[in-house]
């Protein structure tokens, strides 16, 4: 099981590195689904754990008063002033990269892949589907905690994916395509249309 899911983190980096790869400037500075952030501060977030020291991400936290979103934003917006080419390499470079965040494992790694590329791909509107196998990899490992740790409000609602085997939560149904319904447990604001 680890091997298939390293295999599914580096096809995951593989992918979004191509897809970056063809944006525009423009595209690159457009805001993504991560309130205040463009698709630049999500890549410059997604390749922190290979550009910057450990060092770095401490003084950060110790900074920010061990308040982890608050570093990583300012982390992010800082880094985001980085030329688009030497954030798209550093992804490149790192595709088999062992980064995994603070106790989510394996897992943990492409959940943060793959929410962030749906915070890049469907904010711009292009129709990419995260493949099958890796969504179900990312939603098995949801739970009550990310809910809460992401703020969405899905009380008395249960989600229910129209195209996996995979439902969460009690009461009215949600149904939508998987990677939407996980969007929704991240507590993202999907476009309307």
């Amino acid at each position: 099981m680890t091997e298939d899911i390293m295999a599914a983190v580096a096809a995951e980096r593989r992918d979004q590195a191509e897809l970056l790869s063809g944006l525009t400037e423009e595209q690159w500075d457009a805001p993504s689904l991560c309130e205040g952030w463009t698709v630049k501060h999500v890549i410059a977030h997604t390749t922190l754990p290979f550009r910057s020291s450990g060092a770095r991400v401490l003084l950060e936290m110790l900074k920010s008063g061990g308040r982890f979103n608050h570093a990583s934003n300012r982390m992010a917006r800082k880094d985001a002033t980085l030329p688009t080419g030497h954030l798209l390499n550093a992804l490149k470079a790192n595709i088999d990269h062992p980064w995994t965040p603070p106790g989510g494992g394996l897992a943990g790694a492409l959940s943060h892949d793959v929410i962030h590329g749906l915070d890049i791909t469907v904010a711009l509107g292009i129709d990419r589907e995260v493949p099958a196998e890796r969504l179900r990899i990312v939603l098995g490992g949801v739970s009550r905690r990310h809910v809460k740790y992401f703020g969405a409000d899905l009380d008395g609602k249960r989600l229910e994916a129209t195209d996996l085997d995979w439902t969460f939560g009690e009461g009215e149904p949600v149904r939508r395509p998987a990677q939407e319904l996980l969007l929704l447990v991240c507590g993202r604001r999907l476009p309307v249309g």
